[in-house]
C-alpha cells in the first residue's frame, strides 16, 4: 500500500506509529468538511467503546 499509495507525513506516521498517530489523524479528519458541506462527526458522531477487562469477545 505504502509504494502505490502516496501520504502526507502525517498519513505515514498513523501507519508506521501505531494507534496514538492514528487516534490524532481520526481526530484532525473528522473536523475536514466532506464534498457536500457537514463534516464527518456531523455526519456521524464518533463514540468511544469501551470494553471491560472481564468481556472476552
Amino acid at each position: 500500500m505504502l509504494a502505490t499509495t502516496p501520504l502526507s507525513d502525517e498519513e505515514q506516521a498513523a501507519v508506521n506509529n501505531g494507534q496514538a498517530a492514528l487516534n490524532r489523524l481520526q481526530e484532525r479528519l473528522a473536523r475536514v468538511p466532506t464534498p457536500s458541506g457537514p463534516t464527518p462527526r456531523q455526519l456521524l458522531p464518533i463514540v468511544e467503546v469501551r470494553r471491560d477487562a472481564d468481556d472476552h469477545l
